[in-house]
């Protein structure tokens, strides 16, 4: 009786190992989930079916070719991009992301893979050239909650009063119907933005600005998806995979950079 009951005992501790060893497998062959907000075109954004689409979109694929795991991308708000990494609720967080100080005590940033540079897009009738007559008492300024632009105009505008808005698509409203004198995001968007109402704003780029650099995230402390996605954007920029983004999603821009001498997005010191 003791003989059977030691051998039921064995083979149940075998079976557990072998379960907990199959577990372990499946966990590794689960898509790695990547939170994004598809608000934010040509990065990231929707194609006509509906599906996650855009710049960013197409760097996580060939991450997952080069790390051999299917990519899931997830719609996330802004607001919940840094919560869903440190709730385990994603593994990837790509979103046109600024690596700021804050920021980087929640979670943990790769090496940067492109500059952002801030500009205005002004009310055609606002009377605005510069950003200083900006800054003045009666001026509004839409941002969009918690960026970057939003972070800029506390610090430096302080005279004028700010419009918080959720997204760049209503603060783009704002300024086009003249309910805001100015909005400030960057270039990229402000260019893009500027050359889809040409006839109701005004593009005002910014002079004496150190670029921010945008970062992958990952949770704090996961050292080896973050060394993977490292070791990633190095081999992507030296085979060329930046430039062919660039052709698919951003060669107007591209020459309109050029010919207004502005610094390119995935132009990184090395």
């Amino acid at each position: 009786m003791k003989k059977k009951s030691i051998l039921l005992l064995v083979s149940f501790v075998i079976l557990f190992i072998i379960a907990a060893g199959g577990c372990g497998k499946a966990d590794g062959d689960k898509p790695l989930v990547v939170a994004m907000e598809l608000a934010y075109p040509p990065f990231e954004t929707r194609n006509d079916a509906g599906e996650p689409a855009g710049l960013s979109v197409d760097l996580m694929k060939a991450f997952g070719e080069y790390a051999g795991r299917e990519i899931k991308i997830e719609n996330t708000a802004w607001d919940g991009l840094i919560p869903s990494l440190q709730t385990g609720a994603a593994d990837i967080v790509i979103s046109s992301m600024t690596i700021r100080p804050d920021r980087a005590r929640q979670v943990d940033f790769s090496d940067p893979y492109a500059n952002a540079l801030l500009a205005v897009l002004a009310n055609a009738d606002s009377g605005i050239e510069t950003i200083e007559s900006l800054n003045q008492p009666g001026k509004k300024i839409a941002v969009k909650s918690g960026s970057t632009g939003h972070l800029y105009a506390q610090d430096n505008l302080t005279e004028a009063e700010l419009i918080i808005l959720p997204d760049e698509s209503a603060c783009v409203t704002e300024v086009s119907q003249g309910r805001a004198d100015g909005f400030i995001y960057d270039q990229l968007t402000v260019y893009r933005n500027w050359q889809n109402n040409p006839d109701t704003t005004a593009a005002i780029f910014i002079p004496f600005q150190e670029p921010e650099k945008w970062g992958i995230a990952v949770q704090k402390g996961n050292a080896g998806l973050l060394a993977q996605i490292n070791a990633f954007l190095k081999e992507y920029k030296k085979e060329g995979g930046f430039d062919e983004l660039t052709r698919v999603h951003l060669a107007e821009e591209k020459e309109a950079f050029d010919t207004l001498g502005f610094q390119w997005f995935f132009d990184m010191a090395d």
